[in-house]
């Protein structure tokens, strides 16, 4: 039976994991029609990807959400590296704290766990009190782009097809993405040799809410706090004669009990109930494009890549905040589809230089032999101690992991420089009693300024439809690098746009907008 689905898409939003869910939420909360489906019956039942960093509680802090998310989550304040020996004796090598490990940069100084399957949920239900439902078990089978619109054509559980005319497609659909694919985009990467398992589990002795890096004479593991209810995240590696030995024999998928004499001597606690276990191998990949013509991918479907410093969903979710604004703008004619091509020049970027360094990272911590343990004994203590002991350390640490650092400085948005604040930036945030991330609620374009903005200035802003925001000179915005009585035109998702200083900020906050075709304002 086929359907013909009469009303044309706005958008059509294939995936509804995190990276999906985020898009649909980013235009849902700025009136723009879509759809969104997902081939399964229904959200995750596993925790998966479970740490949010500080940069995507911004994000949900524009859509008002943040608190919310961190009254669900548990904050992790600290981690332990530990060593076992041969006989299984462990010793501690080095307490850290991650509590406030970034106070001063951000609102959200700190690592939240917060299990993907709760996740999923809990931004379903904001969708649906938006009045927006995802479509399960709708598969999407293909899709032509003519120019001015994609036709894709879809499947229903119950064997009924659809045809569907949408502006724009957003590929959400993970590492196995039929939109990617059906693009014919290379997935450039490959796949570690390693087995690694993952668990969800309860242990003797009570529920732990740090972080525990176990490491051994040829292995490591980690632990740390998954549900708030007593839930702990096992991760680490299958000894590589268990996972030879069960290929040549062919005696089916390892299990826990597999490696619970590996695994209990490594962490030094009983695992008592077993919630979820599984094995994977860890790919690095990028897709050589992440748009083409109307379609684009994103999250998982544009790149994958290690664990390490729990960067992927993240990584998804901030591919969705970018594109959710831009197609926005276009869909409401207030800029041309040239500002959709920024897309992929800022977040392609990024993904690449994440995949290579999470890639260089996860090689040297998980490599065999004497280099192997040269790196796991003495250079990760070393560099765990530097990175969050030292008022620098914190800083660069916080920054990279929260991806409160992520710079589009070669966007064709981004010009300018003022202070110590250059155009691609995200706006820093002052930590006194001026709140500046508050009028970023407003999920639109805004000019700030910290000092004093003359009538001209304010003017021009009336002109352009632009929100003004004076913010007092004190030391703290001094300390966040700003220019004095500098004009910074803030993007929707935070980033700073144009940064102006001078005698001429009229003429280069109209310039920027004229060169752009920009129309802050609907």
């Amino acid at each position: 039976m086929s359907i013909e689905h009469s009303a044309k898409t706005p958008v059509l939003i294939v995936g509804a994991g995190p990276t999906g869910l985020v898009l649909a939420l980013s235009l849902a909360r700025r009136h723009v029609s879509f759809r969104i489906i997902d081939a399964a019956d229904g959200p995750g039942r596993h925790s998966r990807a479970m740490v949010v960093q500080a940069r995507t509680l911004e994000f949900y802090r524009q859509f008002g959400l943040a608190d919310q998310v961190i009254e669900q989550g548990i904050k992790v304040d600290a981690a332990h590296l530990r060593e076992s020996d041969k006989n299984g004796e462990q010793r501690t090598v080095l307490d850290v704290s991650f509590a406030n490990l970034g106070t001063g940069q951000s609102p959200y100084p700190f690592l939240l766990a917060y299990p993907q399957d709760d996740h999923e949920r809990w931004l379903i239900e904001q969708l649906q009190r938006l009045g927006v439902g995802v479509e399960w078990n709708t598969r999407l089978t293909g899709f032509s782009d003519n120019g001015e619109k994609v036709l894709a054509s879809l499947e229903h559980a119950d064997g009924s097809t659809e045809s569907v005319s949408a502006d724009y497609l957003c590929g959400c659909d993970g590492v196995h993405s039929v939109v990617r694919k059906s693009l014919g985009l290379d997935f450039a990467g490959g796949t570690y040799r390693q087995l690694y398992y993952v668990a969800d589990v309860e242990i003797e002795g009570g529920f732990q809410r740090d972080l525990f890096f176990n490491l051994g004479e040829k292995t490591l593991a980690l632990m740390l706090p998954v549900r708030s209810r007593g839930m702990q995240r096992l991760i680490g590696l299958v000894p590589a004669e268990l996972d030879d030995a069960h290929a040549e024999s062919g005696s089916g998928a390892i299990g826990f009990d597999d490696v619970r004499s590996h695994v209990e001597p490594l962490i030094g606690v009983k695992v008592k109930a077993v919630n979820w276990f599984s094995t994977y191998r860890v790919q690095h990949r990028v897709a050589r494009h992440f748009s083409v013509g109307r379609a684009f991918v994103l999250g998982d479907a544009a790149h994958v890549h290690s664990p390490a410093g729990a960067q992927g969903m993240n990584t998804g979710i901030g591919d969705a905040i970018n594109l959710g604004w831009k197609l926005a703008q276009v869909l409401d004619n207030r800029a041309k589809d040239e500002l959709l091509r920024t897309y992929e020049t800022e977040r392609l970027s990024f993904a690449r230089q994440l995949v290579a360094t999470t890639d260089a990272a996860f090689k040297r911590v998980v490599a065999s032999g004497t280099a192997g343990t040269l790196v796991r004994r003495f250079l990760l203590p070393w560099v765990m101690k530097l990175g969050t002991r030292s008022a620098l350390g914190r800083f660069t640490l916080f920054r990279t992991l929260s991806q409160t650092g992520i710079h589009y400085g070669d966007s064709m948005l981004s010009l300018g420089r003022a202070g110590h604040v250059t155009a691609g930036d995200r706006l820093p945030w002052l930590a006194s009693g001026q709140d500046n991330f508050a009028p970023l609620a407003s999920l639109d374009w805004q000019v700030h300024v910290y000092g004093r903005a003359d009538t001209t200035l304010a003017a021009a802003c009336t002109s352009l439809h632009l929100p003004l925001h004076v913010f007092d000179w004190d030391g703290a915005v001094d300390r966040a690098g700003l220019a004095r009585d500098a004009l910074y035109l803030i993007r929707p998702d935070g980033h700073v746009a144009l940064a102006a200083a001078g005698e001429s900020l009229v003429d280069q906050l109209e310039d920027y907008a004229r060169s752009r075709s920009l129309q802050f304002a609907g």
